[in-house]
């Protein structure tokens, strides 16, 4: 018996035993050379902890809901590019954007780098993530999967952060200067990125976002924001094209995506409603973050 299908037949046995409505029940635990990571049912929900930080949510009798809010601005990059055929991810978690996009645009392909194996077994396992023709992961890290690969992407989504005392933060080597250069080379044309930062575009940990978008902004002659309204996260999005947008355009671009077929997520239209153009308020005390500085970790402590 595979290891998928003996976690699969125990999983099987434990849900049978916990209630779907019932207290948090830990369903899976161990400890990663990466994290120490814990799989829990509550009310309905399947969560994904990292480190005690919670990375996941997937509704348990509907796989394709119960995500965060903030996944769903990983569409975004549609509103710049109508023609996006393949994409990278930088982070697995769960899986809950790869199997959205999977489900709302099944002839783009996936490619996922995710640097902890354990992961990538918990995802499939706990969270039905599946590789297929157009879903492949690679157990790597982003950016050194990103140096050695010879492929040019449509869109390059990043949800990767790590844990320490201060909270979750980026992983420094992922917030850098060099890093978006890098990046920037391997997007094509109409090539978006899009970020997540888990930040406020004032007050809680505005510094690290302040920083993240100075340093994108150095690389990226266009960069904007999309804050969640449910939790404390921004979509940085950083384009290769020079064209300065604003909200109206955007609004008719979705109107035209939806209309057309061409994006199929339920809240598209809405989730442009959040759409910032401006720099943050804190534009002009942050820093560009370089490979010989990147403090992220202590970015955390201001702004507390």
């Amino acid at each position: 018996m595979n290891r998928i299908a003996y976690w699969a037949g125990a999983l099987g046995t434990i849900l049978a035993l916990v209630a779907r409505d019932g207290p948090a029940a830990v369903i899976y635990e161990v400890t990663s050379p990466y994290h120490h990571i814990q799989v829990l049912d509550e009310q309905g929900f399947r969560i994904l902890s990292f480190d005690g930080a919670t990375q996941t949510r997937m509704s348990l009798s509907d796989p394709i809901q119960g995500h965060f809010e903030y996944t769903e601005y990983f569409h975004m990059p549609w509103l710049w590019n109508d023609q996006i055929t393949n994409v990278l991810m930088i982070g697995l978690g769960g899986g809950s954007t790869q199997r959205a996009y999977q489900h709302y645009y099944p002839k783009v392909m996936i490619e996922t780098a995710e640097i902890d194996p354990t992961v990538v077994d918990v995802a499939e396992i706990f969270f039905g993530f599946r590789e297929s023709a157009s879903q492949r992961v690679q157990v790597a890290d982003g950016r050194l999967y990103l140096r050695r690969s010879r492929s040019v992407y449509d869109v390059m989504i990043l949800d990767a952060y790590v844990e320490n005392r201060y909270g979750s933060f980026i992983p420094y080597h992922l917030a850098t200067r060099e890093f978006f250069e890098l990046a920037n080379q391997h997007l094509g044309t109409n090539g978006v990125l899009a970020y997540n930062v888990i930040g406020t575009l004032q007050d809680w940990q505005a510094d690290i976002l302040g920083s993240i978008y100075r340093t994108m902004k150095s690389v990226f002659p266009q960069v904007y924001f999309f804050p969640a309204q449910s939790s404390l996260n921004v979509v940085v999005i950083g384009v290769k094209s020079g064209q300065r947008l604003d909200k109206t355009t955007l609004q008719q671009r979705a109107e035209t995506l939806v209309q057309t077929g061409c994006v199929k997520l339920p809240t598209f239209r809405t989730r442009v409603e959040t759409f910032r153009a401006e720099p943050p308020a804190n534009f002009d005390r942050c820093q560009v973050l370089t490979d010989d500085y990147a403090p992220t970790d202590g970015l955390l402590s201001r702004g507390r």
